[in-house]
């Protein structure tokens, strides 16, 4: 992988502390970083592109670093090394990010990074929203995960599954570099993005793999997959517990044990929570009003609508709308 982002520069200096104002101004807030061996004058850059769901940067400096996961937004990070190695840990476990192995660090997380001497170190950081990674197992899987997925630390990218990681990363950066304005359009940008992220939950293992190998809905009762069908039909209107033991022609009890059995929540807490996805997606991806994309999904109580949609997403709606 060439030296990515070319014409995205944020930082050049041999004081780190621009390095690391760059850094935090590039993340959203989504970090905290400090140094691990003190401030050392050197050669420091950062380029790189923030966007809606995400961001990324290419990182060149010999700066010992722990970066902890601000509280709030939660978001996962995966580094892939593209010149010389860096020495890396996650909670205690450690592997060498190079051209062979990557990292990728889950929210809440604490990583330490520190780069081999003997070579020019350069790595892309890239990191995406936790919602973006909850949204593609839902696809996957047919329900949102019960808790958060949790991927193991080292990615082998020389491997068959995670060399398609790797690809998908390089060919965004690629896109990002092209200058095309067609490649700029966030469409294209969030189509990419779903990819890697629908990659990385297929090729790495993580605390929820097992249920990725049964693939949508299948195992699920006939009650519920025609009960999880009805609410994606009619997720705009007022949908009650009884609306939906009705469509899956089962008492309110039965339906709401099937729900909490095999998904881990209630009907109307899965109904709730597609909503706010929902809204989210349309808040990123048109100019309309807050308000109005609410009232579209049915939600007549805005004031409600905030706190829950902080409460999914660590941030308001128009936190997600200012980054339009």
């Amino acid at each position: 992988m060439p030296e990515p982002l070319r014409n995205h520069l944020m930082a050049k200096s041999r004081n780190p502390v621009d390095l690391l104002n760059a850094a935090t101004r590039l993340f959203g807030g989504s970090i905290a970083t400090s140094p691990l061996n003190g401030l050392s004058s050197a050669d420091h850059e950062l380029r790189g592109v923030v966007a809606d769901d995400f961001a990324v940067g290419y990182f060149a400096s010999p700066l010992d670093v722990r970066v902890a996961s601000s509280s709030g937004r939660g978001s996962y990070f995966v580094n892939i090394g593209v010149t010389g190695a860096i020495s890396a840990s996650r909670g205690g476990l450690p592997t060498t990010l190079d051209r062979t192995t990557a990292g990728i660090v889950n929210p809440g997380d604490t990583q330490e990074l520190r780069p081999v001497r003997s070579t020019r170190t350069g790595f892309v950081g890239l990191r995406i929203d936790a919602a973006l990674v909850e949204q593609e197992f839902t696809t996957l899987t047919g329900h949102p995960p019960v808790s958060t997925v949790r991927f193991d630390f080292a990615l082998d990218v020389a491997g068959a599954k995670g060399r398609a990681v790797q690809l998908l990363v390089r060919s965004l950066l690629e896109q990002l570099d092209s200058g095309d304005p067609l490649f700029q359009r966030q469409e294209l940008q969030r189509s990419q993005l779903r990819c890697i992220v629908t990659a990385l939950l297929l090729a790495q293992p993580h605390s929820h793999t097992g249920e990725l190998r049964d693939g949508p809905h299948r195992g699920h009762p006939r009650s519920l997959r025609t009960a999880l069908a009805f609410i994606d039909a009619n997720l705009a209107e007022r949908i009650t517990l009884g609306d939906i033991a009705e469509a899956a022609a089962c008492s309110p009890r039965t339906i709401s044990s099937a729900f909490r059995d095999r998904l881990g929540l209630s009907p109307l807490s899965y109904v709730r929570n597609l909503r706010l996805d929902r809204i989210r997606a349309d808040i990123l991806a048109s100019t309309d009003s807050v308000g109005t994309i609410a009232y579209r999904w049915g939600v007549s109580h805005l004031g409600r609508f905030a706190a829950e949609y902080r409460g999914r997403f660590a941030e308001l709606p128009s936190g997600t709308a200012a980054r339009r």
